[in-house]
């Protein structure tokens, strides 16, 4: 029984279900905005916040933080340079989800997740 447990399941192994979320998180970052599945997208929502609500103080220390979660240095830097002094005066609620409707195969809902400008 699942009482009382708060993680979504999307049908994966942990470790995999983790590298999804690391790359959805850098592809994010990367291009500001992206098409996935709904549930995906609400499971990135609060790591791209945090990392973002981090980014806000560019420190060595946070980018140390920031590089053992992302693959590259490329987001991270991003984070630092770009998105942290845009969401300085900002304290939360970063991201936008906009539903877009079924996708045609298997009829999953499909959502755009994208920065506030």
């Amino acid at each position: 029984m699942r009482h009382r447990k708060v993680k979504k399941q999307i049908g994966r192994s942990a470790t995999a279900t983790n590298a999804m979320m690391r790359s959805l998180a850098a592809s994010l970052v990367l291009h500001e905005k992206i098409k996935t599945t709904e549930a995906k997208a609400k499971m990135v929502r609060p790591i791209v916040e945090k990392a973002i609500t981090s980014g806000k103080k560019p420190t060595l220390a946070t980018r140390r933080k920031l590089m053992t979660f992302f693959y590259t240095e490329h987001p991270v830097k991003k984070i630092l340079e770009v998105l942290g002094p845009r969401y300085a005066s900002r304290s939360g609620g970063y991201t936008r989800i906009t539903k877009l409707g079924h996708r045609p195969s298997d009829g999953a809902d499909m959502v755009q997740i994208e920065f506030v400008k």
